[in-house]
């Protein structure tokens, strides 16, 4: 695989394991918990900042580069 589909799994799983300690965050605040817990989130969130922004910038330093974009293909008839 190569890195820009590795990120793009890593982004992936990430965002999953945000997902689901948000949920936990909310069914817990329900009860007595340690404030830690509702700072789980953030780690993730974190990660997901910086591999979102590696992914965002990719198109322009493409451009940039010299090489190409997105490749558009023809309409098919």
């Amino acid at each position: 695989m190569s890195w820009n589909k590795w990120v793009r799994q890593i982004h992936r799983w990430l965002s999953i394991a945000f997902t689901v300690t948000v949920i936990i965050g909310f069914v817990a605040a329900s009860g007595a918990l340690p404030d830690w817990t509702f700072y789980l989130p953030l780690l993730p969130l974190a990660l997901l900042i910086f591999t979102g922004l590696y992914m965002f910038v990719l198109p322009y330093a493409a451009k940039r580069r010299g090489g190409r974009g997105t490749v558009s293909r023809p309409a098919a008839s």
